[in-house]
């Protein structure tokens, strides 16, 4: 997803093309949003008694805010499940923290409340996992974070972004929850096409990515690399050019993370097309198949597509007279026979819709798409918590306090537990 963060004067909302189905803009620090967000609301609170124990790893929590899950051991794969040491399944079910892949360098709505509070509110709405898009702009000495009330986050003061993202990182593994650093885009201004621009070369960004790799090492809840969003246009798969070749990138990224860290998982994105075939920015899988990413350390490849609805760009399939019937066959001919074929695990990285609740086809949509997520056992990060998502809004309504009722419901009736938490935190 693209959220692009625009100036004041600038006008707020969605940017699509007749094929271009995923630009986004998202709205700047301290801009108000015009647009509610549908559904009712509840205010944030904690309960002290939401925590509840499980045996395994791969439980399935329908009530917010039940952890405890013990995993042993860095994760790998296995056929098509996420598995710690042990061998017990292991199942993401997170959100996505959108904004230091902006201007602001920092994750959005410290400009509101502090981060810790934010970071509370999303295990207390049992969320296992965040995914966490950055941009390779945020490690230049340049790059000054913004966006923030330093009254609420006073320990904030003065640091860099990635200082920042330490503190996040922590706070969030410190709560039981799972983290995925996801490289978003080259700079605040948009996404990339491939994984290297003019001005960000493939030397760079695999430096970036070994850089993170060792930061993180010693944090065993820092679970992994996904190594460039939304690869389209001039991206290929399995066609050899070393140029183009997505699959070819991945696995040389890949193989330069576990140089440095062995434990890390490597979630790689798809295309936007298979042949002559358009589909979503990221989410067109099919070449894996014929041409998948293999890595010298074993068991390390998640699969991670995007996936859309018609509040994004209103795909034919979405019109088609057996909607929502014909879903899961273009998510299985995409996607999803990774998983039911056993080959790799899934994890799809992005969806999500401001409507989730009545009869329009968004909400119908979102609904078939989690229940077919909870079915095959697809872990996933939802887009977004952010409200200011131009096409989707998030979990969190614009005042980003609190909480859309309505999303909640849909998305508490697939969550696996978060962690055994390490104990009160002391940021």
């Amino acid at each position: 997803m693209d959220n692009n963060v625009p100036t004041v004067s600038e006008t707020t909302g969605s940017k699509r093309g007749q094929r271009s189905y995923r630009l986004r803009v998202g709205i700047a620090a301290g801009v108000v949003v015009a647009a509610a967000v549908g559904g009712t609301v509840t205010a944030f609170a904690l309960n002290s008694d939401d925590n509840a124990s499980s045996s395994t790893a791969s439980s399935v929590a329908s009530a917010k805010g039940k952890g405890g899950a013990a995993v042993d051991g860095p994760l790998s794969t296995r056929g098509g499940d996420i598995v710690d040491s042990k061998g017990h399944k292991v199942v993401l079910t997170g959100v996505n923290w959108f904004g230091a892949e902006t201007g602001s360098f920092v994750p959005h709505g410290l400009w509101t409340r502090s981060w810790q509070s934010m970071l509370d509110q999303i295990a207390h709405n049992g969320f296992n996992t965040i995914r966490l898009p950055y941009s390779n702009e945020m490690f230049a000495a340049k790059s000054k974070p913004n966006g923030i009330d330093f009254k609420q986050n006073p320990d904030l003061k003065g640091l860099t972004g990635q200082q920042i993202m330490d503190k996040i990182v922590k706070g969030a593994t410190d709560r039981g929850m799972m983290v995925i650093l996801d490289q978003h885009r080259p700079d605040q201004y948009g996404q990339s096409e491939l994984w290297y621009t003019q001005n960000l070369t493939e030397k760079q960004w695999l430096d970036d990515w070994t850089q993170l790799a060792k930061r993180y090492k010693d944090n065993p809840r820092v679970i992994g690399a996904d190594l460039h969003n939304e690869p389209r246009g001039q991206a290929t798969w399995g066609d050899g050019n070393p140029k183009t070749d997505w699959r070819l990138a991945a696995e040389k990224a890949g193989n330069a993370i576990h140089a440095v860290n062995k434990n890390w998982l490597i979630f790689v994105e798809g295309t936007d097309r298979h042949k002559n075939e358009q589909f979503w920015w990221g989410g067109d899988l099919q070449g894996v198949k014929k041409y998948p990413v293999t890595l010298k350390e074993k068991n390390k490849v998640v699969y991670s597509p995007h996936d859309y609805g018609p509040g994004v760009y209103n795909q034919n399939w979405f019109m088609a007279k057996d909607f929502p019937k014909n879903m899961p066959a273009i998510w299985q001919k995409h996607w999803a026979y990774i998983k039911k074929e056993n080959i790799a695990p899934l994890m799809l990285g992005e969806f999500g819709g401001r409507k989730t609740a009545g009869k329009s086809s968004e909400a119908v949509w979102q609904n078939a798409l989690m229940d077919y997520l909870k079915k095959n056992q697809i872990s996933y990060t939802y887009w977004s918590l952010n409200p200011n998502s131009g096409d989707t809004g998030g979990v969190l309504n614009n005042d980003w306090k609190t909480v859309d009722k309505n999303k909640m419901k849909m998305l508490s009736k697939y969550q696996a537990p978060l962690l055994s938490a390490k104990g009160k935190t002391s940021e």
